[in-house]
């Protein structure tokens, strides 16, 4: 199995956001990836909603050997099991969230499905925050 090398994003803007982003980081590397880089955390405001509950956010490469729709099945465990308790897929909107952790880009495929679209065009293109923390990983 060859490894695969993936651009993450995460976010978080409930609790201790960089407590919740380390263990994020953490849970990813123990589910058998290799995180080879990391950046620096940013502070942002909400994009796409309204709340008073400013964004801790980080990008990550990582390295691994699941497939894309594995590794968002593997990401959505994560998620659920530190407390998201609503997917902005499913609900329809973004809210609040103790971690969200968005699939950028995978090798250099481009890949569209109901769940997963990659690369991610609205952090690559659209959202100034991820553009900033994107910059020496894209």
């Amino acid at each position: 199995m060859s490894q695969h090398k993936v651009v993450l994003l995460l976010g978080s803007n409930l609790g201790d956001q960089k407590k919740n982003l380390e263990l994020a980081l953490q849970k990813i590397s123990e589910g058998g990836n290799y995180i080879s880089q990391i950046s620096e955390f940013l502070i942002t405001e909400p994009v796409e909603f309204v709340s008073s509950n400013i964004f801790c956010n980080i990008a990550s490469v990582i390295f691994t050997h699941h497939s894309p729709i594995q590794l968002l099945d593997f990401i959505k465990s994560i998620e659920v099991e530190m407390g998201r308790t609503n997917d902005s897929s499913a609900s329809g909107g973004y809210s609040d969230r103790i971690i969200d952790i968005d699939i950028i880009k995978y090798n250099d495929l481009k890949f569209r499905s109901e769940k997963l679209e990659i690369p991610h065009q609205k952090h690559l293109l659209e959202r100034e925050f991820s553009k900033i923390l994107l910059k020496d990983f894209i």
